[in-house]
Parts: structure tokens; C-alpha cells; sequence
């Protein structure tokens, strides 16, 4: 600077600001001065100053320093003197506001010694995009409560946040902030939490950030994907259905994540054969009590559902029966039961009777007597499907009883025999013929032979006489019994056959042979014809029947 300016003006100077001593008969004023700011980082930004008349040195100052004499800015590559300098034009621009421009300005006229009234440039910085943690899908488990936390970093001043669901905004959101080493910006972070009953699979929920710099926010989302067990129906197709049919099992499922898996069984059993959601197979009875199942699983976990078939099938017996024998007196009880379906009936008879005794799997039988052994059937029916029955027997031990014909016939001279036929259970420990003085219970005795069969009704126990006599037809003839209840005796006579009615070459008499019969058809209750009359009449004696003859 050369000596003739140094004698018009001195520069006194630190670090806040440059003063100017102007030599007398200077004047300039401020036309236009700095204003207090707002601008958003990223935005251009003009400082205005105008000192008409004025052709000396402008100076602009930052927070107490110059930024450089003049229009030379070489040191803000940002930063520009603009206007007409002929007309004291000399505003400052700024190029893309940064967070390092938030400072007070200051324009100086150097000649003049005049300082522009302070400004302040106020940078706003928008924050940056939010994010929500875990997103964009945030998945959870069903029941589950929800968290979710959105942070909007290094804004200036620091963001707003809200929660928004299908429009409204959700309240009850916890806010913090915190301020980052620059001293200026902060950054926001706000926790949302949702009840598992205040939220669905597949809505979205918004994270809105907003600052001054951005008014109208930045905003992110997330999808919500509830996670559950697989939600599994079963159908069974057709019902109700015919034992033999062929029936559709269907397996629908719903579950997040997918279905990875399908396992079918049979009353526990796995079904190895079949894989996917479907299975057919031709029903039996076992369906109905052996329930089908359908195991689905995803990666979290399996759920099961079983179904029984409601398959139409005759009777089968669940419990048989059993045969009893019981001493006279006492009670019989027969048990029996049946599944079926539909609901099936059940009936209890005696073989030969048409009374029906019980309705129930259970046949009582009060204080036995002889006469209730026998053959005892327990039928089951299910309507317009089947029937089915079981057979069994009473036995009743008690003392022996007889039967015989009292009077037997024989010819004279002839061989002739006497008959008694014996019920007992237990079987007869003993049986003995007694006439006169003799007893003979079974051998040979000079004329007399005992003999004793058994059959499955009892014991024929038969006394044969050689070479009947007239002292034959006088006597009388004592058949008895005895087992460990008892004993039973009948008393039996030999009557003389009259005129020639037996057949020639026979060894019975008419009379005889209608004995027989008479015994053998008391012993079987289960004829009901002439032709099964007669075919027991064959077995038993192995002779030709002459019906007439017998009449």
C-alpha cells in the first residue's frame, strides 16, 4: 500500500472486527443490510449489502472473521461477492447451505468505517431418512406384543416423530433425543409398543419424521407378518358311509411360514404311503373307533386334528360270552356285548323259545332251576345293516334227574331190555339197577347184563334180561342215581307183549322202539318236524321207522 493512502486512512484491527479511520469529506450509508436468516441445509442463500456511492473495500465477516478483502472469497470456495460494484453492490452468496453456515455475518465498509447491523443465518438440517429397526418386515408370533423402534438421526433442529396406522396416528409412543458432538444436530429415536390384541398380520405401520427443515416429514414403514402354528380343518367325505366304501380325507391348513410338512395316521399308527394334504381309503369298521389324524407343521412347530368316520357296519361282537355252569339256585349271569353302527339291539332268547328275555348286553338268570339249562343266544341287529349272534350254554349242577318209560313190553322167552335215561351235572358217580334182593350197577348177573352209555344229553343206562319168564312181567325195577347234589330213582316194569306187532328178526318191540324215541326226543328240544323227528330216530337206533306203527 503506498504512502499517499496510509495518510488518508489507518486500519486498527483484532479478531472481532476491522476498524477504518476515513478521511474527512467521505460519506456512504447502507442502503440494504444483512437480515437475520432461516435457511435449509442444501438450499442457496443471498446476504444482501448495498452502500451507494461507496467505491472503497467491503469486507465480510463470519462470526468475528473476515472472510477476505473485497470479492476475493478464495477461501470459501462456496461463498461469492454478487451485484453491480459500481453501485455498491456487494451481497454474499452462499452456495449449498451447510450446518458450518449457521454463524452471525456482518458487512464493513473499509473507507467508510461503517459495520452493517449482525445477521443471523440459522441452518436447518433436515434428519436423515427414518428407520425402523428390524424392518421392512417385522415378523413376530402369534400372541406376541409388538416393538417397534424408529430413529430419525442428525437433524437440526431435532425431529418430531409419529406412528401412523391405516391413516391415524397411534399414541403412547416413548420419545428421546440426543445431541450429537457438534453441539447442533441431534438425533430421535421412538419406541411404539401394540398389545397382541391391537395388531393384524399384514398392516402397516409408518414412521414419520419431521423438523422444521422438512415439515411435511420423511416417512418409512413396516409390514407386520404374525407368525403362527398351523391352523389346520380336517373333512372327511362322504358321511356317513357303507363299510367297503371309499372315503376322502382333505387336510386344509393355514400357516405363516408355509407348511413344510404333512403326516397322516390311523388310530396312532402312521400312514407312511401317504405325503400331502389329501387321503383316500376304503373304510372299515375300525374308522369308527380309530380316528384319523392330520400332523401339519411349519418351521414353528405342528398341530394335529383327528376325525373318527361315521362308517355304517354290521354287528361285531366286543365281548363274547361265555358258557356257564352253576349250581342249582344260584344266579346265572351271561354277559355279551356288541359294536355297531348305527345303535344296534340287542336280544337274549332261549334256543327253542320265542320269549325274549333281555334287551341288555347283560343276561341275569335268578336262582336257577333244572329246567333253565340249555342253549341261550344273544343277537345283535343293526337296522338295514346286519345281524349277528352268539350261542352259548347253562349247565345247572343239582342231584340227577330220570326219565323213562314206566312200563317197558317184552315177549316171552325172549330177550327183552329196560331203560332209564339220566340228566345230571355233575355227571352220575354212580347208577344201579335193584330188583328183589339183586343190585347190579353194571356187568353180567346170571341173566341180567347193566350197561352204560354216554351221549351229550346224558346217560342211557340199559338193563338187558336173557330168556324172559312170567316171574319178569311181576317184578318190579329200580333205576337210580346219585351224584354229589343228590339222587333220583324211577321205578320201571316189564310188561308182556301181546300177539305178534313186533317185527320179525328185531330185537325191539313196538313198544321199545317208541321208548327210545320218546327218551331221545326229551333229551333234544330241538326238533320241530316229523323229518327231524325222524332223523334223531335213525341216529339213535339205525332202524327203519314205520310211523304208522308207532301211532
Amino acid at each position: 500500500m503506498s504512502l499517499n493512502v496510509l495518510e488518508n486512512w489507518i486500519i486498527l484491527s483484532d479478531r472481532s472486527s476491522i476498524f477504518l479511520c476515513v478521511s474527512p469529506g467521505v460519506q456512504a450509508m447502507f442502503s440494504q443490510q444483512p437480515q437475520d436468516l432461516v435457511v435449509v441445509a442444501g438450499q442457496p442463500v443471498t446476504l444482501p449489502c448495498s452502500i451507494p456511492g461507496y467505491h472503497g473495500v467491503v469486507l465480510w465477516i463470519k462470526d468475528g472473521l473476515a472472510l477476505g478483502v473485497g470479492r476475493d472469497l478464495s477461501g470459501y470456495p462456496r461463498y461469492t461477492v454478487i451485484g453491480d460494484h459500481s453501485t455498491g453492490e456487494h451481497h454474499l452468496r452462499i452456495q449449498r447451505v451447510e450446518l458450518m453456515d449457521d454463524a452471525v455475518f456482518e458487512c464493513q465498509a473499509i473507507q467508510a468505517a461503517m459495520r452493517s447491523r449482525s445477521a443471523r443465518l440459522s441452518v436447518l438440517v433436515p434428519p436423515e431418512d427414518p428407520v425402523i429397526r428390524g424392518g421392512p418386515v417385522v415378523s413376530l408370533r402369534a400372541g406376541d406384543p409388538l416393538n417397534l423402534t424408529c430413529h430419525a438421526d442428525n437433524a437440526k433442529p431435532a425431529a418430531s416423530i409419529i406412528w401412523i396406522r391405516n391413516g391415524e396416528v397411534l399414541n403412547g409412543a416413548m420419545y428421546s433425543k440426543t445431541l450429537l458432538r457438534d453441539g447442533r444436530r441431534e438425533s430421535t429415536v421412538s419406541t411404539l409398543y401394540l398389545s397382541a390384541s391391537n395388531i393384524e398380520t399384514g398392516q402397516q405401520i409408518i414412521c414419520r419424521a419431521s423438523n422444521k427443515a422438512v415439515p411435511n416429514g420423511k416417512e418409512t414403514s413396516v409390514n407386520i407378518d404374525i407368525q403362527h402354528l398351523p391352523l389346520v380343518n380336517l373333512s372327511v367325505e362322504p358321511q356317513p358311509i357303507l363299510e367297503g366304501n371309499l372315503v376322502k380325507f382333505h387336510c386344509s391348513a393355514k400357516a405363516n411360514p408355509p407348511v413344510t410338512l404333512y403326516r397322516w395316521a390311523k388310530g396312532g399308527n402312521v400312514i407312511k404311503e401317504v405325503s400331502g394334504d389329501t387321503y383316500e381309503v376304503i373304510v372299515d369298521h375300525s374308522f369308527f373307533t380309530e380316528p384319523v389324524s392330520c400332523e401339519v407343521t411349519n418351521p414353528l412347530g405342528s398341530t394335529n386334528i383327528s376325525r373318527n368316520v361315521d362308517v355304517y357296519f354290521g354287528p361285531r361282537m366286543a365281548a363274547e360270552p361265555q358258557s356257564l355252569q352253576v349250581d342249582l339256585g344260584s344266579d346265572a349271569v351271561f354277559n355279551c356285548a356288541w359294536t355297531g353302527n348305527p345303535s344296534l339291539t340287542i336280544v337274549w332268547m332261549k334256543r327253542g323259545s320265542g320269549v325274549v328275555l333281555s334287551n341288555e348286553n347283560i343276561l341275569t338268570l335268578k336262582a336257577v332251576r333244572q329246567e333253565d339249562a340249555g342253549k341261550y343266544v344273544c343277537r345283535a341287529v343293526v337296522p338295514r345293516v346286519g345281524a349277528g349272534e352268539k350261542e352259548v350254554s347253562l349247565t345247572v349242577n343239582g342231584p340227577p334227574t330220570i326219565s323213562s318209560t314206566q312200563t317197558h313190553q317184552a315177549l316171552h322167552g325172549e330177550k327183552g331190555e329196560i331203560k332209564c335215561f339220566i340228566r345230571s351235572t355233575p355227571p352220575p358217580d354212580r347208577i344201579a339197577w335193584s330188583w328183589k334182593e339183586t343190585v347190579l350197577e353194571s356187568g353180567t348177573s346170571g341173566r341180567y347184563t347193566v350197561e352204560t352209555v354216554s351221549t351229550e344229553e346224558g346217560v342211557i343206562s340199559t338193563l338187558t334180561m336173557s330168556n324172559i319168564v312170567p316171574a319178569d312181567f311181576q317184578t318190579i325195577y329200580n333205576c337210580t342215581a346219585w351224584n354229589s347234589f343228590g339222587s333220583d330213582t324211577e321205578i320201571i316194569r316189564l310188561k308182556e307183549q301181546g300177539g305178534s306187532q313186533g317185527s320179525t328178526g328185531s330185537t325191539f318191540s313196538t313198544s321199545t322202539l317208541w321208548w327210545k324215541f320218546e327218551v331221545v326226543s326229551r333229551a333234544n328240544a330241538n326238533y320241530s318236524s316229523v323229518s327231524t323227528m325222524t332223523e334223531i330216530y335213525r341216529s339213535i337206533l339205525a332202524v327203519p321207522i314205520d310211523f304208522q306203527s308207532l301211532r
